[in-house]
């Protein structure tokens, strides 16, 4: 479903843009996501509309199947990268689940400011985005996906959650489609 509108109190919650995700080969070039993150950050922060910055900084508790041993993450792999551009007035929101409402204080976060929508961007795409997507739609959210501003470390994963998932959870388009809307209002 294409983006019909945006609430008049909406915000941009930017999933996992950070040093040690970024840096991780994706479907699609970090870069350009993060430059589209930026670009969408800067529209709402110029329309006092809140910006909330995610990071994972931990996994959750519970067992899995087996990963591959992995080194030690850098010192700055949480670190947000710089393009962002945090502003004091940011939403700063860590977490270590998939999802960015579990355990994080997000969801209070956004009702003391009349949040009624949640325009979303990140990577990964079938996970941190997808998983924050199901929470904010279960909560009530109107629920907007910006899908040239996210990747995914699989580009089947991508896909799958972008033409299967994204259009029951909400509305979906492209950066230039939410910043018109906002230009509109």
């Amino acid at each position: 479903m294409p983006i019909t509108t945006l609430d008049p109190c909406t915000a941009l919650v930017l999933i996992d843009l950070q040093k040690g995700i970024v840096g991780l080969p994706t479907a699609h070039p970090a870069a350009d996501v993060v430059q589209r993150a930026a670009r969408l950050a800067a529209a709402f922060r110029s329309r006092g509309l809140p910006v909330v910055l995610v990071n994972v900084v931990g996994g959750a508790p519970g067992r899995t199947d087996p990963q591959p041993a992995r080194a030690a993450p850098a010192a700055d792999w949480a670190e947000l990268v710089p393009e962002l551009d945090a502003q004091p007035q940011d939403i700063r929101i860590s977490k270590k689940t998939w999802g960015a409402f579990t355990g994080t204080g997000l969801q209070a976060q956004l009702q003391q400011r009349g949040v009624t929508q949640v325009v979303l961007a990140g990577i990964s795409t079938s996970i941190g985005v997808e998983s924050t997507a199901r929470q904010a739609q279960e909560l009530g959210l109107n629920v907007t996906l910006v899908i040239d501003a996210m990747t995914d470390t699989n580009l089947q994963a991508h896909e799958n959650s972008i033409s299967r998932i994204f259009g029951r959870l909400g509305e979906t388009g492209l950066a230039q489609d939410v910043l018109a809307r906002l230009e509109g209002r």
